[in-house]
């Protein structure tokens, strides 16, 4: 067997592996993270990480599921935010609407799409988000990188303001009612935990 050959079956077997670890987890229908996330007042301090000062603006906590996810390697924010998770809670962690709405990441936003409403519109834009994650530490990195759809996610933490001394900014939504550019979260995550349940 030549070295071509040998090469692409290691391809394919990557191909296989790397599909595997990362197929959405399928559940039946029933919403599986009812709660709405939790902000408050924050006694948080400035972090300086990366050349960045990171401003708290609210404690925050989250338990959601994971309806899409999207890495991160080029432009600043990438220093910041290796990866977006698109969550959603209440009627948008239920499978029985999830399967009617196309969900897509790029670009640092999060895109949905549907041929006919599940649940009403606006229904759909306050019970799902785009939320920038920000490891607060290796394991918290380490847990972000193995996420993958269907999962449910447990983060706690922080939302913030990014700043750098050139001037550029990145600054989280304090409301899961906005839509649009700027409604994103962007979460210093102090704990992150996965479970498919």
């Amino acid at each position: 067997m030549n070295w071509k050959v040998l090469l692409l079956l290691g391809l394919i077997g990557y191909g296989a592996f790397n599909h595997y670890q990362h197929r959405p987890v399928v559940h039946g229908i029933g919403e599986i993270a009812p709660n709405e996330p939790v902000q408050g007042p924050t006694q948080a301090s400035d972090i300086q990480l990366n050349g960045f000062t990171l401003t708290p603006l609210a404690d925050f906590e989250i338990k959601a599921r994971v309806l899409s996810t999207e890495d991160y390697a080029m432009g600043t924010e990438a220093k910041l935010s290796p990866t977006d998770l698109a969550l959603g809670w209440g009627p948008m962690s239920d499978e029985a609407v999830l399967n009617q709405v196309k969900i897509t990441q790029g670009n640092r936003f999060f895109y949905w799409r549907v041929d006919a409403f599940p649940i009403p519109q606006r229904e759909i834009e306050i019970h799902a988000a785009n939320v920038h994650v920000v490891p607060a530490n290796a394991t918290v990195k380490r847990q972000l990188g193995k996420i993958r759809p269907g999962q449910i996610v447990y983060i706690k933490g922080q939302l913030i303001e990014a700043k750098r001394a050139d001037g550029w900014h990145w600054r989280s939504s304090l409301s899961r009612e906005d839509t649009g550019a700027g409604a994103c979260e962007l979460i210093y995550a102090t704990q992150l935990n996965i479970s498919e349940l």
